[in-house]
């Protein structure tokens, strides 16, 4: 916990909480891959509370749709509040904030000197509005976009010109009203969602980028979330957005690497590694059968993934 007790915190207005801004900064994220991006309401002063210590390899805090117009200013200095207090935490932390011209630019600016690791803007549309958040963010953050609008969908692979860039969220509901398509659609065999998130997917991987699936809405329904998260692993994601601590142990668990394949990535780079210094890039391996440079570079990825 961040704080050993709330009770001081509480009754404090906007204005006084400002007051009691700390001056921790938290060491930047090393992990550099994620299975779970947990959403957190940042009203609920309890959940912020906790954020040094969860089991989520992302956490986001969340300034957007979830906050009613009236309360976004409470919402931004809780942030601010409890970043300031901070001196570590096991997950790479992340502020969603409004779109640019709804508040954005604004809470970003505001945001810029406290310590986090990604800054995460609602409904981008153009590339023009990345490369002015790389203008106006703190240059230690990375920046990760909401993806909801058709503008973006349809250009995400153009969106590579900025290196701290790194990661794209789809948000699958507005991105159908967008389309001006119903939200019924979202089910685990339509063929219009699969195209969605494989469009998604393929685009963000050209673009460089982390695609992180969308937040599954139903929170007690946890056999439709991992069924949700097996057809993701099985179309190439590596990570899914998390509504809370029970679909965070499931999307943990399935966007694992699988021991297996972590002892079969490692034999095969340790065997092609040594033929190659004999010149051959082809063979036949007593234990999985012929290896070539595609799928040492297919092992080479693997590991990569654990780390």
């Amino acid at each position: 916990m961040i704080f050993n007790s709330l009770d001081s915190i509480t009754n404090l207005s906007i204005e006084e909480r400002l007051q009691h801004l700390g001056n921790k900064q938290k060491p930047p994220a090393i992990k550099k891959s994620y299975r779970s991006n947990m959403m957190l309401n940042p009203l609920r002063l309890k959940h912020l509370n906790r954020i040094d210590n969860l089991d989520a390899d992302m956490i986001t805090l969340n300034l957007e749709d979830a906050i009613a117009p009236s309360r976004k200013k409470e919402a931004l200095v809780n942030i601010a509040l409890f970043l300031s207090h901070l001196k570590a935490s096991k997950s790479f932390i992340i502020v969603r904030t409004n779109p640019l011209d709804e508040g954005g630019r604004e809470e970003i600016e505001f945001l810029n000197r406290f310590s986090f690791d990604a800054i995460r803007v609602a409904k981008i549309k153009t590339k023009e509005e990345v490369l002015e958040i790389d203008r106006i963010l703190d240059q230690r953050k990375e920046i990760h976009i909401s993806l909801e609008t058709k503008e973006a969908f349809h250009a995400l692979a153009t969106f590579s010109d900025t290196p701290r860039f790194t990661t794209a969220n789809i948000g699958i509901l507005d991105l159908l009203t967008s389309l001006d398509l119903p939200q019924s659609l979202v089910s685990h065999d339509n063929p219009t969602i699969h195209y969605i998130l494989s469009k998604f997917l393929v685009d963000a991987k050209i673009a460089g980028l982390n695609p992180i699936s969308f937040m599954f809405q139903e929170y007690n329904d946890t056999k439709g979330f991992r069924a949700w998260c097996e057809l993701e692993k099985k179309m190439g994601f590596t990570t899914k957005a998390c509504m809370g601590p029970i679909q965070v142990q499931i999307a943990n668990e399935v966007f694992s690497v699988d021991n297996r394949e972590i002892i079969r990535a490692k034999h095969i780079k340790k065997v092609f590694e040594a033929s190659s210094k004999k010149g051959e890039h082809g063979f036949m391996d007593d234990e999985y059968g012929f290896i070539d440079e595609p799928i040492y570079r297919d092992a080479l990825l693997v590991l990569k993934s654990i780390k």
